[in-house]
C-alpha cells in the first residue's frame, strides 16, 4: 500500500492531471515496476493497469488491487473476456506475471493468496453495488488507448465516463 496518506489522485474530486496522477503513483510506490523502463511489446497492458490505479482512486493495497479488475471491465472497454485473452499472450503474459511477482516480493506467497481469501470476503458487497451500478453504462473508459487522457484533469475524466459515483 502506498506509504502517502492520501495520494492526491484518490481524491474523487482531483484537477491533477491523469500524468500527473502516474507521476505521484510511482513516485508513491517505489515497489511497482514502472513500465516505461520495461520492453515495449507488454509495457503497454502494466501502464495500462497502472494508469486504471489513478483513475479510478486506487491504491496498491490489497482491497483495491481486488476491486480494480472488475471495476476496469465493467466501466472500460476492456472486458473480462480481454484480460483472459491477454493472460493466454505469449507476449503479453509476462507482464501480467511482473504485476504479481511485485506483489510476491514485496509481502510473500501466503500473504497474496490469504488476503485475497480474506479482502474478497469484505470487498464483495461493494462489488456488488458497483455492479449494479455500471448495468447501464453508455460510455466506456479507454484502457489501453489511455494517451488522449494524459492531460486531462482526473475530474473531468471522472465525470466524462460517468466513474465519481463509483470512487469513494
Amino acid at each position: 500500500m502506498s506509504k502517502h496518506p492520501h495520494p492526491l489522485y484518490k481524491d474523487k474530486n482531483s484537477i491533477q492531471t491523469l500524468r500527473q496522477g502516474l507521476e505521484e503513483y510511482y513516485a508513491l510506490n517505489p515497489n511497482v515496476t514502472d513500465p516505461r523502463k520495461l520492453p515495449p511489446e507488454f509495457a503497454k497492458i502494466l501502464l495500462a493497469h497502472d494508469i486504471s490505479h489513478i483513475t479510478y482512486g486506487c491504491d496498491t493495497g490489497m482491497y483495491d488491487e481486488l476491486k480494480l479488475l472488475p471495476l476496469t471491465w465493467w466501466t472500460s472497454n476492456y472486458k473480462f473476456h480481454d484480460h483472459l485473452r491477454t493472460i493466454k499472450d505469449p507476449t503479453i503474459s509476462p507482464a501480467i506475471r511482473v504485476m504479481y511477482d511485485d506483489l510476491i516480493e514485496e509481502h510473500g506467497l501466503l500473504w497474496l493468496y490469504s488476503s485475497i481469501f480474506l479482502v474478497l470476503s469484505i470487498l464483495l458487497p461493494e462489488l456488488i453495488v458497483i455492479w449494479f451500478k455500471t448495468r447501464q453504462r453508455q460510455r466506456y473508459v479507454p484502457f489501453l488507448n489511455f494517451e488522449p487522457l494524459l492531460d486531462k484533469s482526473l475530474l473531468e475524466i471522472r465525470q466524462e465516463f460517468d466513474l465519481l459515483p463509483l470512487i469513494k
